[in-house]
């Protein structure tokens, strides 16, 4: 198989590509990145030197270069990571969201269309169902779940996935979309919960947390992420949605004790700030439909997975503390200047 990984220098993306890589070392494989701030081709170093790696700088959202790529590598199969992330980032400004998110996914699928991609998967969050209310743990999204985006970052994804499934049903395009729970694990950049967190606590800098910290999350680890793609790219159904949730809610207050803990760190740590605009409560996927069709389990529980992803950041000091050394710094003291 030849397959392009676009963002496959951000976080998920990367891991993927190192997935890919190491699991089917006889394919072909192009990554796609811009190498914003989040992405880092030192994620990549390990498989670079690889024959059948070739990395590419550039914006999915560049017409001209994106269909030259795919002309040139004539791919089998493409899986899209390539977005903006970070909710906190989308409220600041929102255009780059729309703009990279469903702008840069229309691009790749004119390419897809153009040079006869037999695959294109586009990965999407669960934050496009919305949110669900603390005081129901029995409600979980659902593939048939409304679409109800609380921020710019998942408005955008919900557009990216609307615009993929009318590639499909106008154009024949031969698409799936999984929607995932929050991801953790190696590689993570530190804007994001768990690795801001351990960062920070090794540093015994404070530990900002929203509101209270009952917001509730299901927490995937980045591996499990990784062959559920897998299994969706090769038996998955065309045309089709699948979630991807870890079974692993947890507060955020409760995954900030757990890092603590595991750092024989004080709670005294814990610094409670103003919580953002539409900070949604609690999110809770529902995968039966790919653990039935596809016959995909996690792998990690949360008990073992963020003990996993501690130890990655204790033995990989020289991969984050550079990030941290750089326009970051700027960035945190701007997202929480304001914040009591």
């Amino acid at each position: 198989m030849k397959l392009c990984i676009t963002g496959g220098a951000g976080f998920i993306g990367g891991n993927f590509a190192h997935y890919w890589v190491n699991t089917y070392p006889e394919d072909r494989v192009v990554v796609l990145d811009l190498l914003t701030y989040a992405g880092n081709l030192q994620t990549l170093q390990p498989i670079l030197d690889r024959p059948n790696v070739r990395f590419v700088r550039g914006d999915i959202r560049d017409r001209q270069q994106v269909e030259a790529l795919f002309e040139q590598e004539h791919f089998d199969a493409v899986v899209n990571f390539a977005a903006e992330t970070h909710v906190d980032r989308s409220v600041e400004d929102p255009e780059v969201f729309i703009s990279t998110n469903i702008i840069g996914t229309q691009v790749l699928m004119d390419a897809c269309r153009k040079t006869g991609v037999s695959r294109f998967h586009q990965i999407s969050t669960d934050e496009v169902y919305g949110d669900l209310p603390l005081d129901r743990p029995d409600l979980f999204f659902t593939e048939q779940t409304p679409i109800h985006a609380s921020s710019p970052y998942s408005a955008a994804k919900a557009g990216a996935d609307l615009l993929v499934q009318a590639y499909h049903r106008t154009f024949g395009l031969p698409v799936t979309i999984s929607r995932c729970s929050n991801n953790y694990g190696p590689y993570h950049f530190p804007e994001k919960l768990i690795p801001l967190m351990i960062t920070r606590a090794l540093a015994d800098q404070s530990l900002p947390v929203y509101g209270n910290g009952a917001n509730v999350r299901d927490w995937l680890h980045v591996s499990d992420h990784c062959t559920a793609i897998d299994l969706i790219l090769r038996h998955g159904r065309v045309g089709e949605v699948y979630n991807i949730g870890g079974h692993n809610e947890r507060t955020n207050l409760e995954v900030v004790r757990t890092i603590l803990k595991a750092l024989n760190k004080p709670e005294s740590l814990i610094h409670f700030v103003k919580d953002r605009p539409g900070h949604d409560l609690r999110y809770a996927i529902d995968p039966t439909k790919i653990e039935t069709e596809l016959g995909w389990k996690p792998q990690y529980t949360f008990d073992t997975g963020i003990l996993q992803t501690i130890d990655w950041y204790l033995t990989h000091r020289d991969w984050w503390e550079r990030i941290l050394q750089g326009e970051y710094q700027d960035y945190y003291r701007q997202m929480y200047k304001d914040r009591p």
